[in-house]
């Protein structure tokens, strides 16, 4: 049974425990991130290390379509499950796996985890939260989620090195494993549920994309194409500007996303999604256009501060606005429409900025420059459409 709205409350014993587990879950898939490209080469396949990344984005953005329609019908927990439990499958087969063709195989299987668990878990959160918390409670919800994948890496590599990788691929599958022994503790919230059937895998065209995120879905695409940028240039631009540690800039970039995110959220509930967005796609442009033009190694650190400040403004918001506008039967769908446009947007900036980039650090100031550019136009939709005159 849904929980009755009228006895809503935000801090929640069962929304602790769902932060739990979605910091584990994050924990998990990224604890192994540092040491695949090494242990990919080890299998001949070197060459393929670009893959590793692509492959597991292109299947999580393929799959959100499926999982949005899936936490509308089956209900929000049991995607939750399902997402946590490719993580324990996949982590569980590297080792076995020891091929090329199978490790990338399973790179592509592993991406239907963020493909599945976040959808659902979004769509739980806007559930059980107060309405007029919203953006609070999501922000939180990505803290738990930053704040897993952040520690994970360090760790995983830690654990590499005192004892194996297969201790590690263990560990990370036991992550999730305790991850859905917590799910299988959280109460339900989706109302009308129905048995799964593998007709519910059939898509009809309205069912890929949901008409009320269309206006989130676009400021998305905008948003994240400064994302998939860092991820391509950023280790070039640290090694050109003399961070001697590329990890510099990200663990920068990740502890004022997460700063941010510990009262955007609840600052959109109280005056607003729009006005939130507008503040925090100005910054972004400006974090963009400061890092392209970053001639030394601490302004890059601090651009990439302003960032990740940025980030975690956008966040909460974004997704908090686009549930706003969604019926309720449709929060999954809605949710999912927003997941695919993220993926988009990371894909095209990489892509982009690659491009832009040429690997010649002469670029580096036109690369960040068009983007903040591209960026700005998020902002300009917002104040010029209908879309940006919703709260």
């Amino acid at each position: 049974m849904p929980h009755p709205a009228s006895n809503k409350r935000l801090y929640t014993v069962s929304f602790g425990l769902l932060c739990l587990s979605h910091g584990l879950f994050a924990g998990s898939f990224t604890m192994i991130l540092p040491e695949l490209p090494a242990y990919l080469t080890s299998l001949g396949g070197a060459e393929f290390k670009g893959l590793i990344i692509a492959l597991f984005t292109l299947t999580a953005g393929l799959s959100r379509p499926f999982s949005g329609k899936l936490t509308d019908t089956v209900g929000r927990v049991p995607v939750m499950i399902f997402g946590t439990l490719v993580c324990v499958i996949c982590s569980l087969l590297y080792p076995l796996l020891t091929t090329v063709a199978g490790f990338l195989l399973l790179r592509f299987f592993h991406g239907l985890s963020t493909g599945f668990k976040p959808t659902a878990a979004t769509a739980y959160v806007a559930d059980m939260a107060p309405a007029e918390r919203r953006g609070e409670a999501l922000g939180i919800l990505s803290i738990s989620m930053n704040t897993g994948a952040t520690m994970a890496p360090a760790l995983g590599s830690w654990i590499a090195k005192i004892s194996s990788l297969n201790t590690l691929f263990l560990v990370s599958s036991g992550f999730a494993l305790v991850s859905i022994l917590i799910l299988l503790g959280l109460q339900e919230t989706l109302a009308d549920k129905k048995p799964f059937h593998f007709r519910l895998l059939l898509l009809s065209k309205k069912e890929v994309i949901e008409p009320s995120a269309l206006g989130p879905a676009v400021v998305t695409v905008m948003i994240y194409l400064g994302y998939g940028a860092i991820l391509t240039v950023i280790p070039d631009q640290s090694d050109f500007l003399g961070l001697s540690n590329k990890g510099w800039f990200y663990s920068v970039f990740t502890l004022f996303s997460l700063a941010s995110r510990f009262f955007a959220g609840k600052v959109s509930d109280r005056h607003g999604r729009v006005p939130v967005l507008k503040v925090g796609l100005g910054l972004l442009v400006v974090s963009l256009i400061w890092m392209g033009t970053a001639q030394t190694g601490l302004i890059l650190l601090l651009a990439s501060g302003a960032m990740g400040f940025a980030n975690g403004i956008l966040g909460p918001a974004l997704f908090a606005w686009t549930i706003d506008r969604s019926a309720d039967e449709h929060r999954g769908r809605a949710v999912g429409t927003v997941y695919i446009a993220l993926e988009l947007g990371i894909g095209l900036g990489a892509l982009l900025s690659a491009w832009l980039y040429d690997s010649q650090p002469i670029h580096f100031a036109r690369t960040f420059i068009i983007l903040g550019a591209l960026t700005l136009g998020g902002l300009i939709f917002l104040f010029g459409s209908a879309e940006g005159a919703r709260r």
